[in-house]
């Protein structure tokens, strides 16, 4: 069943104050987090060469009191780094299941989490909104998936939108004009230099 806009409000990016957890939105992305010695942790993204996602996202980390720097990958794509902070040891634990990324039992994707995931590595697609999925960690997409059918923006049985490396993907696919406005709703307003790859309806949603 859909929620109305005004229902959705309790969940959305804006709903609750910023809080480390709320990173672990990256790692529903291309995201990663790295522990040193049980004692500290640190989280990385690569991004496009759109310039606004990495700027976007320290602004994001920030809010929460995390420093970031911005620096490039050896591919030369910008990265989005933190150092090894005692403080985010907790979003690794919950992430990791030995070596490999896995998504936590209890993650819920809130407005917050879907907000980092989108700046990380959402796009606007020819039909609706892709949510790019991390194509080193296979394991996590049929739970991340699940995820995003909880959250309203997919059906129940959406296993067709979640695509292959030949149709853009890995990702999962966000179509339908209630579905995007949820997810406009959720995600909060565009960051300036996003609007190409933010939903369309969030100008109806801001404006209403």
């Amino acid at each position: 069943m859909l929620w109305d806009v005004a229902q959705l409000s309790f969940f959305s990016a804006e709903a609750s104050a910023p809080c480390v957890a709320d990173l672990a939105g990256v790692l529903c992305g291309h995201g990663q987090i790295v522990s040193f010695a049980d004692t500290a942790a640190r989280l990385s993204v690569v991004t496009d060469d759109e310039p606004w996602r990495a700027g976007a996202l320290a602004e994001e980390f920030a809010e929460r009191g995390i420093e970031a720097e911005i620096t490039s990958s050896d591919g030369g794509y910008p990265l989005v780094r933190t150092a090894f902070r005692a403080d985010l040891l907790a979003v690794a634990q919950a992430w990791s299941r030995g070596a490999v990324k896995a998504v936590p039992a209890g993650f819920m994707l809130d407005g917050a989490a879907l907000r980092l995931w989108m700046l990380a590595c959402g796009r606007r697609a020819e039909r609706g909104y892709q949510l790019q999925l991390d194509p080193r960690a296979e394991e996590t997409h049929e739970p991340l998936l699940r995820r995003v059918s909880a959250a309203g923006l997919v059906s129940a049985s959406g296993s067709a939108n979640l695509l292959g490396p030949r149709a853009g993907g890995p990702a999962v696919r966000i179509v339908g004009v209630k579905r995007m406005r949820r997810l406009a709703e959720l995600a909060g307003r565009a960051p300036v230099g996003a609007e190409a790859q933010w939903p369309a309806e969030s100008r109806a949603v801001a404006a209403s």
